[in-house]
């Protein structure tokens, strides 16, 4: 079973009194433990689509499911539910509370799902070390490079263990080396984690990297272009 799968999705917004098709027949599906990236001009429709993959945003005709469930359908609070257990979201600008230590920020999404503060503390502490930031788990994010962040925003998304993690231009606030080194670390948390990524990227460095590509122009999907599965990527790699 594919994460994702659109059929026959539009969405329109309003201005005033003009309809403006923001998606227009899409019919996509995302495979899961593969790096996908959404590329296109700027007004294609690239956010709008990451939107309603993470079901932040609704279709206004057609069917988005997400990890087998029908997002379309789903009530508000039900929909915030499953987001949290079920997604997970890096930014470009990080988006973490200020406030709160690298910790605190990796551990929030942890807390909306109420798992035991021992197997919280255990996966935390687990996520920290995998993005190389155990020695920096009492910093604040203005304690931090933005690359530090990055790598906290990316300890956080996987927290909950989601079956799909969303990025949109995850490396547009970043240099070209920082960005570099951060997507070579989503990558092998993806590979390790076994969970599926979708990005929306103008960034060439992050659509190299794609298994599977999407492009979008005006709204509709131009083409779409697939790799290598995970399995047979990774055995073409320990018989190199």
């Amino acid at each position: 079973m594919h994460p994702v799968s659109l059929k026959n999705v539009s969405k329109i917004y309003q201005l005033g009194a003009v309809e403006v098709p923001a998606l227009t027949d899409i019919n996509l599906e995302i495979r899961g433990n593969c790096f996908t990236v959404i590329c296109g001009p700027s007004g294609s429709g690239k956010t709008t689509l990451l939107n309603l993959i993470a079901c932040i945003d609704r279709p206004d005709r057609g069917e988005v499911s997400v990890a087998g469930q029908p997002a379309h359908a789903m009530s508000d609070d039900a929909l915030s539910d499953f987001r949290a257990r079920h997604l997970g979201f890096i930014f470009q600008n990080f988006n973490l509370l200020p406030v709160l230590t690298a910790y605190e920020n990796v551990e929030y999404p942890l807390l909306l799902t109420k798992m035991p503060a021992a197997q919280r503390r255990e996966r935390v502490l687990a996520m920290l070390e995998a993005v190389g930031l155990a020695d920096k788990a009492a910093n604040l994010p203005g304690q931090l490079s933005g690359g530090q962040r990055q790598r906290v925003a990316i300890a956080r998304a996987l927290a909950t263990a989601p079956k799909l993690v969303l990025a949109d231009e995850p490396t547009a606030n970043l240099d070209s080396q920082t960005g570099a080194a951060i997507i070579a670390l989503m990558r092998k948390m993806q590979r390790e984690q076994r969970v599926a990524f979708v990005f929306s990227s103008h960034d060439a460095m992050v659509q190299a990297q794609a298994d599977d590509t999407v492009l979008l122009r005006d709204g509709r999907i131009v083409s779409v272009t697939r790799g290598e599965p995970l399995e047979d990527a990774a055995a073409a790699e320990l018989s190199a």
